[in-house]
């Protein structure tokens, strides 16, 4: 089961990244900021959004995002911001960042150096 726990958490931190911010606002606060289109848009415009509607929402804890990039090759990645109350009163706000399951798959079966000719693909 370890094994498995390891692999896991291998493909997590080569797939994406997370990061934990201490913030002196209170989580209802971060809350409105992160879930409210109007007060997320001051942060996070709507063009990065690969969609406008959440992917998924804990109401008051957790929700995710998906973004897209907007240069080719427009790689797609969902985003999740959890917050938590701290001991100091404010919020423990945490942003998991993680490329797509195709995209993650077919960026890490491709080698920068195979010496194989450049395919590029027709629009």
């Amino acid at each position: 089961m370890n094994d498995v726990k390891a692999k896991v958490q291998a493909r997590q931190q080569q797939s994406g990244f997370e990061q934990t911010y201490e913030l002196d606002a209170p989580p209802e606060k971060v809350w409105r900021a992160i879930s409210i289109a109007e007060f997320r848009e001051k942060w996070l415009p709507k063009e990065a959004l690969a969609e406008a509607q959440s992917l998924s929402e804990m109401p008051g804890r957790e929700i995710r995002y998906k973004l897209r990039d907007d240069t080719p090759p427009y790689l797609e990645s969902t985003v999740t911001f959890a917050i938590a109350p701290n001991a100091s009163g404010g919020t423990s706000l945490r942003i998991i960042h993680e490329l797509t399951g195709a995209t993650f798959e077919r960026l890490s079966k491709t080698v920068a150096n195979s010496n194989s000719p450049t395919l590029m693909l027709a629009a």
